[in-house]
């Protein structure tokens, strides 16, 4: 039944051919990840079943609530990926600092950083979540990393991805050669490429933020939401629906197949956050899938992956999705955060008259 499909461990084989010099040990680095992420997707649809549903009784380094499951995944992704000597060390957004390779197993030249179970409030009601992960160079190949290594821009990254948990199970991932994706064959245990050279449609009429935040938003943000919200007889000229799972690979897989922009930009509720999502875990690996998908990443004010990291568990804004609805945003952000800005649909909202 694979005569006319090519399976992920045959697709990485291919991409390592176009570089002589290549050794196999990131495409097995890749291989590990996607066990993991099997596994993962084998708790995720036991659900109830599995006994791993609700909240632990633990809180992760951000202070945020930690469920059953995101331990469980976290814990996966980590005996999956210490033993076989292809990594210096690995950092998790569950994690406070980086996971050491225990001494008995050799390091390697490569780091990894992951988000075990993106969208784990998602959970109990039984909606799609995800694993993300990103892949950069040791800076101290064979020696146990420290934690300053992983604080690398996100042009760094050699590999990024995320696995989807819903319907079907599938991994999305760049090499920097495109953005490909693969579904799980659950019969052979195999994940098969179905969606080669994915692209971000380019016209888009849908746009994702949470708009119970929108008193605090940036102008630049706000005009953006207005004019879409405004509809075929606004600025645009056409209707736009809007889309929150509070899931960052729903969100992002919704876009890779469809179009669209998502929006979690910074905003006044807490001045002193730069944003959100998390720079490493989050942010960084899925801009380079969504710019070799031919989007664009931003944060509104500058391109995500051009970003030095300055810790760990570094929060940012993050807008990202069609190239054009990406360039618009920044653009409103060059016109209006340092300027006056009423706008027709939230005119008494004071809060929005301020500067960026």
């Amino acid at each position: 039944m694979l005569t006319d499909r090519t399976t992920l461990t045959q697709f990485l084989i291919e991409e390592g051919r176009r570089h002589p010099g290549a050794t196999g040990e990131l495409n097995s680095l890749i291989l590990d990840v996607a066990l993991a992420c099997k596994a993962i997707a084998k708790r995720v649809a036991y659900g109830a079943l599995g006994g791993v549903l609700g909240a632990a009784a633990t809180t992760n380094v951000q202070g945020e609530t930690q469920q059953k499951l995101d331990l469980v995944a976290n814990d996966l992704f980590l005996r999956a990926n210490e033993w076989g000597g292809l990594l210096a060390g690995m950092v998790s957004e569950e994690l406070e600092a980086p996971h050491p390779i225990p001494e008995r197993y050799p390091c390697g030249k490569y780091l990894l950083a992951f988000d075990p179970l993106d969208g784990s409030s998602n959970i109990d009601v039984n909606l799609s979540v995800g694993s993300i992960f990103s892949i950069l160079r040791a800076l101290n190949p064979g020696e146990h990393a420290a934690a300053q290594d992983f604080l690398q821009p996100g042009a760094k990254q050699v590999c990024a991805g995320y696995a989807i948990y819903g319907p079907s199970t599938m991994i999305v991932l760049t090499v920097g050669r495109g953005a490909h994706g693969f579904t799980l064959e659950p019969q052979l245990g195999e994940f098969v490429l179905t969606h080669p050279e994915i692209r971000v449609p380019a016209a888009a009429c849908e746009f994702a933020i949470n708009a119970s935040n929108s008193r605090f938003w940036e102008p630049a943000v706000t005009r953006y939401v207005d004019e879409c919200l405004a509809g075929s007889t606004g600025p645009r000229g056409k209707d736009f629906n809007m889309r929150w799972v509070a899931s960052l690979v729903a969100e992002t897989h919704r876009i890779l197949t469809r179009g669209g922009v998502f929006l979690y930009p910074r905003d006044t509720k807490d001045p002193a956050k730069q944003g959100r999502l998390r720079l490493l875990y989050e942010a960084n690996p899925v801009a380079f899938i969504i710019e070799q998908a031919g989007g664009c990443a931003s944060t509104g004010r500058q391109r995500v992956l051009d970003v030095a990291p300055e810790e760990l568990h570094q929060r940012i804004a993050f807008i990202f999705g069609a190239s054009e609805e990406v360039e618009r945003i920044e653009q409103y952000y060059r016109d209006h955060n340092v300027a006056e800005y009423d706008t027709p649909l939230f005119s008494s909202r004071g809060l929005f008259r301020t500067n960026g």
